[in-house]
């Protein structure tokens, strides 16, 4: 990676961000300085993201900032340059989701490439080689000629960690860098911030996994309702958290939870048989057997990219195997076989409101709105979020209207694929314990991809576990 430039330090003093006259956050004050990275813990739609796009100067349009950010001493609101002038240059933001950060038209290898080009001067024979070192850090060597479409969402989160590394600003805002990632290449992302801290580099990291934040240490500060409830180094924040929304968020890791009582499965709504499939001459896997029963919960896990996604998208027919075949219960609507995304972004239309969106789909299918709004508050969606479009609400504010569009149309099979992945432990409690329900109450057959396996291993009734190196376990239809 590039040396990064130097930034002694980052003072943000009384920020608030307001939409008219609401205060979305409220001020907040800390200090980050060299050595000591910060990272910031908190629910999905707390603020944590408004912050940080308040110091790169991309608030949506709307939204106003005030207070004071200084780096190095100089007044980021004050200044006479443009914000996007400062972004690659001053400070690089590694974006929560991959699908904004990254140009579909172009390959990963020329997105990394360019920005030693561009940004630093490189001649086109040491760009190169500088990208593809890029590329080879994350473990994405081999995928430079890739497009983003071809790559699984912990891939493309790998290639934009790639780009905001290459850029080597002063000042790395990592917003959920390791959203999506197995146990395996979480550890690698931290290692690498780690390794920028050492180097000189200011790096303020927002994250709902209490690991990650562990593991970074420095200073923690937690969020809820847009205000810093707590504030103090990571290890007495972690060990001896003050606030009570604090020791709730600690508390709530998937490791804790309770095993939930479900119903006797009754008849298969979807089966695929000796299924194989492989991408770019590399076998994902064959011989596959899977069932998934009303009433029943079935957790996939294994690392990034090695065809978790795929079996999901196989039982959906968005995908066609290389072999084997798929049946469906005959006689249900398709738009009762429903998935959720791993990256929202890429379901919603982007300049339509969620509002507008809904509206649509209730008049498609002939919904009362009211089921809408029962639907809402039991997925705790504000309703001021509806005249926002997606880009203006938080990763998981976003997930979770991508549940309630699911649930409304009564799904007998749901594909949650990373459905949790950002939302911090509380939320993501909340919204298991919201298809659970479903599962109970309405036979739902319910297919979950995590890399978490405490999750899978609390919530399912079987577990299947792939991969590359391991050997294919769960396959049978017990």
């Amino acid at each position: 990676m590039n040396a990064p430039l130097g930034a002694r330090g980052l003072v943000v003093s009384g920020l608030s961000v307001a939409a008219g006259t609401t205060t979305i956050v409220d001020d907040v004050s800390f200090t980050l300085s060299q050595g000591r990275p910060m990272t910031l813990l908190g629910a999905s739609g707390s603020g944590k993201s408004l912050v940080a796009h308040a110091i790169m100067g991309s608030l949506p349009p709307g939204l106003t900032a005030s207070g004071a950010i200084h780096l190095d001493g100089a007044d980021l609101f004050a200044a006479d340059d443009r914000p996007d002038t400062r972004w690659g240059r001053t400070i690089a933001l590694l974006p929560q989701e991959p699908w904004l950060a990254l140009d579909p038209t172009m390959r990963i290898g020329a997105q990394v490439m360019e920005v030693h080009r561009h940004l630093h001067g490189a001649r086109p024979a040491e760009a190169r080689r500088r990208g593809l070192s890029d590329l080879a850090e994350v473990g994405l060597a081999d995928r430079a000629d890739a497009y983003p479409f071809a790559l699984s969402g912990g891939m493309c989160q790998r290639a934009a960690i790639a780009i905001a590394h290459a850029a080597g600003a002063g000042l790395l805002i990592a917003d959920e860098p390791t959203k999506g990632l197995d146990a395996v290449l979480r550890d690698g992302v931290v290692d690498r911030l780690r390794r920028e801290v050492e180097q000189g580099r200011l790096l303020l990291t927002i994250t709902h996994d209490i690991a990650v934040a562990k593991a970074l240490g420095g200073m923690i500060g937690v969020m809820l309702d847009g205000r810093l409830v707590e504030f103090g180094p990571a290890a007495e924040v972690l060990e001896r958290p003050r606030h009570d929304y604090a020791r709730a968020l600690i508390a709530a890791d998937p490791s804790h939870w309770r095993a939930p009582s479900l119903p006797a499965p009754t008849d298969v709504v979807v089966q695929g048989h000796k299924l194989a499939k492989s991408f770019g001459g590399r076998e994902l896997f064959s011989g596959l057997d899977i069932s998934v029963r009303r009433g029943e919960v079935i957790a996939i896990t294994g690392p990034s990219g090695c065809g978790k996604t795929t079996i999901g998208n196989l039982l959906l027919g968005l995908a066609a195997p290389d072999a084997g075949g798929v049946e469906r219960s005959r006689g249900v609507a398709p738009q009762r076989f429903q998935k959720l995304y791993q990256d929202p972004p890429a379901a919603f239309a982007p300049h339509q409101t969620l509002r507008r969106g809904l509206e649509h789909l209730l008049k498609l299918h002939r919904l009362p709105w009211r089921q809408a709004e029962e639907a809402m508050e039991r997925l705790a969606l504000a309703p001021v979020l509806l005249d926002r479009r997606p880009g203006e609400v938080s990763g998981g504010e976003l997930q979770r209207f991508a549940i309630l569009r699911a649930l409304l149309l009564d799904p007998v099979f749901l594909f949650a694929d990373e459905a949790t992945s950002r939302l911090d432990p509380v939320s993501q409690q909340d919204v298991v314990a919201i298809l659970i329900d479903a599962v109970r109450n309405r036979g739902l057959a319910l297919l979950i991809v995590t890399h978490e396996i405490a999750l899978a291993e609390r919530v399912a009734s079987r577990v299947i576990r792939i991969g590359s190196d391991l050997p294919l376990a769960g396959s049978g239809d017990a």
